[in-house]
């Protein structure tokens, strides 16, 4: 329905467009100013209070770009939201980087319309003394994500590895700030790269799981931490696997088990079949060669008794069924 709904302001934007051009136009050079890219803006309602779904497709001489996420009403100088019904808008997004000027139409919330953005003149300049190199693209990247100077000079403090103005603006979206990096140091990871920081953010690595597995009496390297978020290797399914005597497995043999498929119902119907607590070698090897609960009373009821998890494994991989 979003998708569908966004669909229909975009195009209900590109018609304004048409209309309000020339009338912007004017307005831009009684300011003084230069608007060195233009495009279409989308509101919708969000679930989330005091916040509206934003999105904004820009057109450049090499192309278009469009971002869309939740922003914070208080982001909207000029709106009120507070009005109900439909009413004409022009309001603008301020930021360091420069100003978002946008015009069109709300009701209850929700339209579309179109945009001008003009650059901040200083701000390249203020972004080179902290050593990133801003050109005109990324400076409209800034402005849309809020990189602001403040944040750039926090994050160089913080001594990360390969940061630059790229990693600026992916520290934005996907929420790596000084708290963030702060936490983690605290939960004992060295948190000093810039890629790293922000594959932790993408896949869901969090101080509070660093505690955890260094209270479990692990130690966990960053790439492992990560790998683990990716599988599933989460504390709480370490958890079902300790009840079950699996207490303190090496976390790669952990990757290896949601890799494989060794779950703690794969353990449960081990059990039952009198395998009470195979090595988790021996485990990722029964699954890797697909000896199932299934093959093993197959065998069971042709007479092929009491055989041990390597000779079951071995019959396996000799095509033995």
């Amino acid at each position: 329905m979003r998708t569908l709904r966004t669909t229909v302001f975009l195009f209900f934007a590109l018609a304004v467009m048409l209309f309000v051009m020339k009338d912007h136009a004017r307005q831009v050079r009684a300011q003084g100013g230069t608007s060195t890219r233009t495009g279409s803006w989308t509101m919708q309602r969000s679930d989330e209070a005091g916040k509206v779904e934003f999105g904004l497709i820009s057109r450049q001489h090499h192309g278009s770009s469009t971002h869309e996420s939740t922003w914070a009403m208080n982001s909207f100088t000029g709106i009120d939201f507070s009005k109900s019904g439909k009413q004409d808008v022009h309001f603008s997004i301020n930021r360091d980087a420069g100003k978002i000027e946008c015009e069109g139409y709300l009701n209850n919330a929700e339209g579309a319309g179109t945009f001008h953005f003009f650059p901040d003149p200083n701000f390249p300049a203020a972004m080179r003394k902290l050593d990133f190199s801003v050109d005109e693209d990324k400076q409209y990247e800034m402005a849309v994500q809020d990189v602001t100077v403040d944040f750039a000079r926090q994050m160089r403090e913080e001594h990360l590895s390969d940061l630059d103005a790229d990693k600026l603006i992916a520290f934005r979206i996907f929420g790596v700030d000084k708290k963030f990096i702060d936490d983690l140091r605290s939960s004992g990871i060295k948190a000093s790269d810039s890629d790293r920081l922000v594959a932790f953010r993408i896949h869901g690595v969090t101080p509070q799981m660093v505690r955890s597995l260094r209270d479990a009496g692990y130690s966990p390297d960053e790439d492992t931490l990560v790998a683990m978020r990716i599988h599933g290797a989460t504390p709480e399914w370490m958890q079902e696997l300790k009840k079950r005597g699996y207490d303190h497995v090496d976390l790669q043999e952990l990757i290896a088990f949601r890799i494989h498929g060794v779950s703690p119902e794969f353990i449960d119907q081990l059990k039952t079949l009198g395998y009470s607590h195979p090595q988790p070698q021996q485990l990722i090897a029964m699954r890797i060669h697909n000896v199932s609960p299934e093959y093993i009373s197959d065998l069971r009821s042709h007479g092929m008794h009491d055989l041990s998890i390597d000779q079951l494994v071995s019959m396996r991989i000799h095509g033995i069924d």
